[in-house]
């Protein structure tokens, strides 16, 4: 079985924010979450949620990302 780039969903206290999505990324998204109930036995009942642990997965690995990060970080520092 494929693993998987998101696991188990945390519980945090949510902020709402409302996105609107292409059609193929919706069917994509519930795709995502049916495959993600059948590698780990927990129904999705809401796909949105998904969203939030693939955003912050995202941002994980995006290394121009990290960089910036960093230097923001270290200038905030600075002063």
């Amino acid at each position: 079985m494929t693993k998987l780039k998101i696991g188990a969903l945390p519980d945090e206290r949510p902020v709402k924010v409302s996105v609107e999505l292409p059609a193929s990324v919706h069917r994509d998204l519930l795709a995502y979450a049916k495959a993600l109930a059948g590698e780990s036995g927990q129904p999705i009942s809401d796909p949105g949620k998904l969203i939030a642990p693939m955003l912050a997965r995202f941002m994980a690995t995006d290394r121009g990302f990290a960089k910036l990060r960093r230097a923001s970080q270290s200038r905030a520092g600075d002063g």
